[in-house]
């Protein structure tokens, strides 16, 4: 069972490095040496045994991959002030970052864009967009609108998409990535919810002919294909950016690309 934020801020500093090492699979020696400390240093941080500084924190979190959001928790834990800042993405200090999104939403068009936040929840979009909006259910599209509950719910895409079990199947491994990755408790409900939708649905494979999984679409009588990739900032030092993806779509076929034009 993923740990809620309140009993993490109870345990000790050590005991939470120590499930970090663990979720990445690695030894004590083996996050030693990327460290550059001892084996035995890092068995007394995690023990509680020795109390580490600060920067000892950052270090084994940065070697770890830590999300910058559960880095500040660790040094709350370890007794510290957190050091990644938490911007609302509509302050004047991240003006720089709106502009770039929108310019990059824009640019997409007439191809379909958008930004997620970590739990998928959309926060920016361009016109394209309305490819995936019109005709769904009015529940989903109240703020926040979320990305993967807006493809997968029965009352949203679902009803649409013709190879609904592989893209299903590919979301959701996604998914299970990122709630392995991040111990998330919203992700994890967010994923357990996504999974009840197809239930009893038989496990399916795509296509040995396909290099990607494409989202297969019908729209007006024809089948469009759909290609996505997924976008993040480079060197984030704040909550809020680091957990920014922008996710884009590009037609999979000529016929596709033709009807997204007109």
């Amino acid at each position: 069972m993923v740990a809620t934020i309140e009993e993490t801020f109870q345990r000790p500093v050590g005991e939470l490095l120590r499930g970090w090492r663990e979720r990445r699979r690695l030894s004590q020696l083996e996050l030693a040496n990327r460290v550059e400390v001892s084996s035995r240093h890092v068995s007394f941080v995690e023990t509680g045994r020795s109390q580490p500084s600060r920067e000892m924190i950052v270090r084994l979190a940065e070697h770890l991959d830590v999300p910058l959001r559960d880095r500040n928790q660790l040094l709350l834990a370890g007794g510290y002030a957190p050091v990644y800042s938490e911007s609302s993405l509509h302050s004047p200090a991240m003006l720089a970052i709106r502009t770039t999104l929108r310019r990059l939403l824009k640019a997409h068009e007439p191809y379909p864009a958008l930004v997620v936040d970590r739990w998928w929840n959309i926060v920016e979009s361009n016109d394209g967009i309305q490819l995936f909006t019109e005709g769904v259910s009015e529940k989903l599209l109240k703020a926040p609108i979320n990305a993967l509950r807006l493809t997968l719910h029965p009352d949203g895409l679902a009803g649409r998409i013709t190879n609904l079990a592989e893209v299903r199947a590919s979301a959701l491994a996604a998914l299970q990535r990122q709630v392995a990755g991040t111990a998330d408790p919203d992700l994890q409900d967010l994923y357990d919810e996504l999974r009840a939708y197809g239930a009893g649905d038989q496990p399916t494979s795509p296509s040995p002919a396909e290099v990607v999984v494409p989202m297969k679409l019908r729209r007006q009588g024809q089948e469009l294909s759909l290609l996505t990739t997924i976008a993040t900032f480079g060197t984030p030092l704040d909550v809020t950016v680091s957990e920014l993806m922008i996710e884009s779509f590009y037609p999979a076929d000529e016929a596709t690309a033709e009807f997204l034009r007109s």
